[in-house]
């Protein structure tokens, strides 16, 4: 069967193009199912697929074969990391979720036929999707669409830092761009769990949201006080460890400068700094342009990146299905989603729509809906 997908490519021109294709499905294999895709959302990481490091203020229609499609400029020193892509049209979308209309001929394959499920797995803005049973979560009726849509990226990106706090013997935590859906899902996990979180964000409407929802520790990164706050919060907690959205700027150079002043005022310290282990992952980029570091925080630092789906290779199959699982269980409450937006698959290929979702801001949360039924 055939169905229409939204594909990417970089050209040679230093532009990217977005637009809407028609590809052939295969039948679903012994262990696949075929679903009718309802909903998706627009994450972060999908628009680092979509438009990579174009700039946004360059977008502007175009066509190919018929369907519309967006051309944006991709500024030449980003070109050079986006030369590997180069010629090559991707299928986008992290996650989304349907209903399952065919399956192969395995027990766990079928035991889906005529569920709603949520799925990641890339190649999800579309109509209809073939992909492993695997790959899939069936959720009870009582879960929409919307909800099952965001079931994988944000949830289990939350509940893999939790992990991660566990597996590097950590206390508490540091989370920036605090107030986004991703922002808000681990602040209910670490109040369900007793684990301290130091919220940072960008304005004092976002203090007054999550101070809303029970927040302890919320620090806006553009008070005066802030570093002053900063370095309470880091005190209080014992806090070591550091998710960052943003990616670019000082801000995890502000981070780790704190936690070496806190750590200073807590514990041992001598001519190299202070002993304690200071951590902080980049996972996202908000901010695209370059992390800058001081190194005025000892010796005993690390900055890394942060992926999931390594992490879920690294974590293993017990850890991933307990998670899994937790994301069932409470993908209504702890997981709940909230979108600004709401546009069909068609729209998202206008300038309006891309200026729009392109943003990225925190907050900033645009769902696809693919099918009538997805309400």
């Amino acid at each position: 069967m055939k169905t229409t997908q939204m594909q990417s490519c970089v050209h040679e021109n230093g532009t990217v193009e977005c637009t809407l294709v028609e590809v052939e499905l295969p039948e679903p294999g012994p262990d696949e199912v075929m679903v009718e895709i309802e909903a998706a959302p627009i994450n972060p990481s999908d628009l680092g697929l979509m438009f990579g490091a174009a700039d946004l203020s360059t977008v502007r229609r175009a066509e190919r074969d018929g369907q519309p499609a967006v051309l944006l400029d991709v500024p030449d020193a980003a070109m050079r990391a986006m030369a590997p892509r180069i010629g090559h049209w991707m299928a986008v979308g992290n996650e989304g979720s349907g209903r399952v209309i065919a399956a192969g001929d395995s027990d766990a394959a079928q035991a889906l036929i005529g569920q709603r499920v949520g799925m990641f797995g890339g190649e999800m803005y579309a109509g209809h999707r073939c992909l492993p049973a695997s790959q899939c979560m069936a959720f009870p009726e009582r879960i929409s669409a919307e909800q099952a849509a965001s079931c994988f990226v944000n949830p289990m990106t939350a509940l893999g830092f939790m992990e991660t706090r566990l597996m590097e013997g950590q206390q508490a935590i540091v989370h920036t761009a605090a107030a986004s859906n991703l922002g808000q899902m681990l602040l209910r996990l670490c109040q369900a769990d007793g684990v301290p979180l130091v919220n940072i964000v960008r304005s004092d409407e976002q203090v007054e949201l999550l101070k809303s929802m029970g927040a302890e520790w919320v620090l806006n990164s553009q008070a005066e006080s802030f570093m002053k706050d900063l370095i309470a919060a880091l005190v209080a907690t014992g806090a070591t460890l550091a998710f960052d959205a943003i990616g670019g700027g000082r801000g995890v150079n502000r981070i780790l400068t704190a936690m070496e002043i806190a750590a200073a005022q807590t514990g041992p310290w001598s001519r190299y700094g202070s002993e304690e282990p200071k951590q902080a992952y980049i996972y996202g980029q908000l901010d695209l342009g370059a992390t800058e570091l001081t190194r005025g925080y000892g010796w005993v630092w690390s900055v890394s990146g942060w992926l999931l789906t390594p992490f879920m290779k690294r974590a293993g199959p017990e850890v991933v299905a307990r998670m899994q699982q937790r994301v069932l269980d409470e993908i209504d409450t702890t997981f709940v989603s909230h979108y600004s937006s709401r546009i069909s698959l068609a729209e998202a290929i206008t300038v309006e729509a891309v200026k729009d979702y392109g943003a990225r801001k925190t907050g900033q949360k645009t769902l696809l809906h693919m099918a009538e039924s997805s309400s």
